[in-house]
């Protein structure tokens, strides 16, 4: 009895240990949260696909996934609610392949599909279709109905890698291509990718070297109000000149800093250069001015962003009301709440408010009457073919009359012709502002402008109210 008793109390003991043994393996090879193979196993599940496509002489495809506005949801809703999307991701995913192809989680919100036994790349093609149709399903997360799109890469076995680590690097490179491009897309590998990756490297490095040796400045746009014709603010424009490279256009480097989490130091130096500037015209006897400052989508969901307003307004001893921030409308869309929370701590400090670009989000009346603002922008892009498109001209009429009937200030940008001048005065906007009226100038051209009206104007009547600072 007691030798039977013995056994069976080993027998349970090994039993338990194959159990423990078993989930030890599971783990060190499946992704915890997803139950899907994970990075290591990744790499032996394809190098186990690529050695049967090559005895097959056919091939195989990596699908490189990254969710192009996980960190928004992440960062605003939480890290549970962070955890619930990709789980939902998961499945998605999944129930768009094959038995046969696999789906792994590399980490964060990057996921890699293996598609196996394939004869043309148009397959993988349209597996890369199905699936950025498929992620563009709303998901309930927290009580909020949110969307997110994801961005894919396509790299081909034997076509752009023999190996594991080339085929992934390459489907990489081809996913950042697809970001660059505008997201919610996919992107196949091609050898002239390689020059492209290596020259945002390239600029990421020395974008990182910028601040601290002093490269980037800021230059200076006149708005006009468009009834008088007076003067009613400038607007600063972020420029960034490199010693080798020249001057870098913002639209290379701004999405850079805005993928490597630059763009909150850089903001922050702006914030701080647009005040102590606008405290220097006031020291030189100009009048008093407003600075707006544009937000970007990074800064504002910086857990900071607050202390930095406050610490800018003290170093500079600026006056709060002095000091407008911009932000756009797709910033604002992509958590209500949390927005709204945010601008009212923000409005409390006496700091005004402005909504840029505005008309390219999905806001309402119903909405935008519960945002602390008082200004909004039209975005250039209604603005441009205003003399052609009878939809642009709809579209910036009901802006308008929009921000009238919510007693909000409206500044059309971009404008260019006289045609577009004409229609935007006829329909009673308050401020115009584009290369019609003037090209963007040094502060130093600014302070001799504003110093030189500062006597009773002539015409037309060049009265300064107001200057504006942002970003872009």
């Amino acid at each position: 009895a007691k030798n039977v008793v013995f056994a069976l109390d080993n027998f349970d003991r090994a039993e338990a240990k194959s159990e423990a043994d078993q989930r030890s393996q599971y783990l060190a090879t499946h992704d915890g949260l997803t139950g899907l193979p994970n990075r290591s196993m990744f790499g032996q599940l394809l190098d186990r696909s690529i050695k049967s496509a090559r005895r097959r002489a056919n091939k195989c495809a990596v699908l490189f996934i990254d969710l192009d506005r996980f960190k928004v949801i992440n960062d605003s809703l939480g890290h549970a609610a962070g955890d619930a999307l990709l789980l939902d991701v998961a499945g998605r995913l999944k129930r768009c392949l094959r038995e046969s192809d696999v789906v792994a989680r590399l980490g964060g919100d990057e996921f890699v599909i293996i598609l196996d036994d394939i004869d043309e790349p148009d397959q993988a093609g349209l597996v890369a279709a199905k699936v950025v149709h498929t992620m563009n399903a709303v998901v309930v997360l927290s009580g909020h109905e949110c969307r997110t799109t994801a961005s894919i890469g396509i790299a081909l076995f034997p076509d752009d890698g023999e190996d594991e680590d080339t085929l992934t690097r390459h489907a990489d490179m081809a996913m950042y291509l697809a970001k660059e491009e505008g997201k919610n897309s996919y992107r196949f590998y091609s050898s002239g990718l390689k020059s492209q990756s290596r020259d945002r490297l390239m600029l990421e490095t020395n974008l990182r070297q910028a601040l601290e040796l002093e490269q980037f400045s800021l230059q200076y746009q006149p708005k006009v109000h468009a009834r008088t014709g007076r003067i009613t603010g400038v607007e600063a424009l972020l420029r960034w000149s490199h010693p080798e490279l020249g001057n870098i256009p913002p639209l290379d480097f701004i999405p850079v800093a805005e993928d490597t989490g630059l763009i909150v130091p850089i903001g922050r130096w702006v914030l701080h250069t647009a005040c102590a500037q606008n405290v220097a015209w006031s020291n030189d006897g100009l009048p008093a001015m407003s600075i707006a400052v544009n937000l970007s989508p990074r800064q504002f969901l910086d857990e900071n962003l607050l202390r930095d307003i406050d610490d800018v307004l003290r170093v500079t001893n600026m006056a709060p009301e002095l000091l407008q921030l911009e932000i756009t409308e797709s910033m604002v869309m992509q958590n209500v709440n949390r927005a709204i929370k945010l601008l009212g701590a923000i409005q409390s400090r006496g700091v005004r408010l402005a909504i840029d670009d505005f008309g390219t989000g999905y806001s309402s009346m119903s909405l935008m009457k519960q945002f602390p603002i008082d200004t909004i922008k039209i975005d250039q892009s209604f603005v441009k073919e205003l003399a052609t498109s009878a939809e642009d001209r709809a579209i910036a009429t009901a802006i308008i009359t929009m921000g009238q009937a919510l007693g909000l200030t409206v500044i059309a940008e971009g404008v260019e012709t006289e045609e577009q001048d004409g229609f935007l005065r006829e329909q009673y906007c308050d401020e115009l502002q584009g290369y019609l009226f003037c090209k963007p100038v040094s502060a130093a051209e600014i302070s001799k402008l504003l110093t030189e009206h500062r006597s009773p104007p002539t015409q037309p009547d060049l009265l300064v109210e107001q200057a504006t600072a942002v970003m872009f």
